[in-house]
């Protein structure tokens, strides 16, 4: 459903007689303004994000779930339904926070393991 902007005519004639001492008439000047509704912005849906999250940070499955949320809410925003489309795209985000935080804590503690492990390794005599 599209907002169209509303029409208001207003009589700038003097209230009795117009300019030249006539009594006013209908016919007199007006002036048509529009009244333009504020733009309402498009509720994001993060899919490029859920998208490298599924891709390269996926733990528990949490970028795939906000790749479908981000989905749904893509689907939501073509259907003109912008409560439902910034409900999933709100969802999505969280997942996608998640992810990459759980994604960034798993990378760094696996480095960490590794070169601790490589490390005593090497002091055990291992070449």
């Amino acid at each position: 459903m599209e907002n169209v902007p509303q029409s208001v005519s207003i009589n700038m004639q003097p209230y009795g007689q117009n300019r030249a001492g006539y009594p006013a008439t209908a016919f007199g000047p007006t002036v048509t303004s529009f009244v333009r509704p504020e733009p309402v912005p498009d509720p994001q849906d993060f899919v490029l994000w859920s998208f490298f999250n599924s891709m390269f940070c996926n733990p528990f499955c949490l970028g795939f779930v906000a790749l479908v949320f981000s989905i749904k809410a893509r689907d939501r925003k073509i259907a003109q339904d912008p409560a439902g489309a910034g409900s999933y795209g709100r969802t999505a985000k969280h997942l996608n926070i998640a992810a990459l935080c759980l994604g960034a804590v798993g990378t760094i503690i696996g480095i960490v393991l590794l070169v601790t492990y490589y490390n005593t390794l090497r002091m055990a005599g291992h070449p």
